[in-house]
Order: structure tokens, then sequence, then C-alpha cells
């Protein structure tokens, strides 16, 4: 951690409804490892106007944005990067001298942990969830050749829109639909939440998927991961798309790529 903060230190930060530990201990550790000024702090806030405003007066440098706020984030900025702007949805901010430009690393995680774990590209997919971290993933499984999906939404109106405008069909229950990929992008396992303990897919269409992916990251082992695990299906973890999310915001915030040694070093340090 930061030592000795002076009036240069540049403050970064990440608002979220359910703020953890992970991205604070990671890129505050990154900062101390390679001597740079800064410091992290998590926030949660019910102002988002407030919240955002106070990035921009007070030279905030950069702020990372989870659930529910991606979406309403957006008329708040000043300029959208091709990231953001191609899915409507923002996890990063950057303030430049009060300029507020926004873009969306969960893209660029989602893309790459497809191609690290060699999911087959002909694998169809039920993508459970319709909100801004839905609208990555689907993105990404879109851009990546994955043609044959399906979004399950309950609000029918958010569901059908991602489906229609990705080219997916779009239920709002899973129903008998038995698909190879399971992707999970709802609260569904995460801690501190109602449905903290329930699956966010039946359990049979667990056991007969090949790969299983939940975004959730808090815990690291979702009961959807521990299942799939269980049943040595392919899984994918919402660790592993928080940490490579995390780094590229780390590189938007101070213009440093770590070495992967750094990288890894960090990610282990924040799981702890």
């Amino acid at each position: 951690m930061l030592m000795n903060p002076n009036k240069d230190t540049q403050l970064c930060m990440s608002l979220s409804a359910r703020p953890g530990n992970f991205g604070l201990r990671f890129h505050n550790h990154l900062y101390e490892q390679l001597g740079l000024n800064f410091y992290y702090k998590a926030f949660s806030s019910q102002d988002l106007n407030g919240a955002v405003a106070g990035i921009r007066a007070l030279g905030i440098r950069g702020c990372g944005v989870s659930m529910p706020f991606k979406e309403a984030c957006i008329e708040l900025v000043d300029e959208l990067d091709d990231s953001a702007r191609a899915i409507a949805s923002i996890n990063t901010i950057v303030n430049t001298a009060g300029h507020l430009k926004a873009y969306n690393t969960d893209y660029i995680a989602i893309e790459q942990l497809l191609q690290k774990h060699a999911v087959p590209k002909d694998s169809t997919f039920a993508l459970h969830g319709s909100g801004g971290m839905a609208k990555a993933v689907a993105s990404a499984l879109r851009d990546g050749g994955y043609a044959n999906g399906l979004i399950v939404a309950r609000n029918e109106t958010a569901g059908r829109a991602l489906a229609h405008n990705l080219g997916y069909e779009w239920q709002a229950t899973l129903g008998k639909a038995r698909p190879q990929m399971l992707v999970n992008v709802t609260p569904i396992g995460m801690t501190g939440g109602a449905q903290a303990q329930d699956l966010a897919f039946e359990a049979d269409a667990i056991d007969a998927a090949d790969t299983v992916f939940d975004v959730v990251a808090i815990p690291a082992e979702t009961p959807l991961i521990v299942r799939g695990r269980a049943q040595g299906k392919r899984v994918i973890t919402g660790l592993e798309v928080i940490a490579i999310q995390a780094l590229e915001q780390f590189v938007l915030y101070t213009g440093i790529r770590p070495t992967d040694e750094q990288f890894q070093k960090a990610v282990n340090f924040a799981r702890q």
C-alpha cells in the first residue's frame, strides 16, 4: 500500500452496489510493486450522478464501474471508446483533466478467456442475463464466432432486445434447452445476495453441458462453478474475468502494462 501519500497522489476507485476487495488489493499491489504514486479505493453510492460528478470535480484519475451502473453511467460521461459504444455498456471511466472517457474492458476479458480455454466455436450456448455485463459477454461471443446462442432473461424487453441485436434467440427460462455451454451473467450465486446459494441453471442442464462459465467473482467458486467442476466440465470463473479486466483498467489509468509475472503476483495477492 502507498505509505507516503502526497498532494500529487493519483486516486483511482471503483463504484459498485456491493464493493469487494479484489480490485482494491490488485491495483494497490501493482502500484506498490511498480513504485507508482497512485492509490485505489472501493466505493458504493446511491447517488450515481453525484458520484460521477465527484470523479470529475476531484480529479480522480479512474473509476471501475460494476453492476448495476454499467449502462446508467453512459449519459454521465463525455466520450465513449469504441469498446463501450459498440455495446452501450461501460465498466471503466478515465478522467483526463476533467474529460471523462468510458471504456469496456469486460469485453476484452471475455474474448481472451474464450480463446484461452479453447471453447469450440460451434458450441451451442445459453446466456442467463440481460444487463450491461450480459451485453459485453454476448457481444464477445457473437464477435468470436459463437453463432448458436440463446439469451435467457425474465425481463422480456431487455432480453428480446439483446437477442435481436446480436442475432440470437430469447426465452424467459431455459426450459428444455440443454446447450453445450452455460453462461451466468446474473447475481445468482454472489456472496451477500439473496440467491448466494442458488444455481444459475438447472442441475441437469449443468450436468449435460460441456462448458460452465460464471462471471460472478465473489466467491471465486460459485455454486454453478462448484457443480460444473465436480462434473468434470470445462469451467471459466468470474475471478478470471475480473483479473483480466482489472489489468486492462490498470493500463488505462497508468499507461503501464505489467509483466505476466507481476500480473499473476497481483492476482494471487488480491485473492487472499
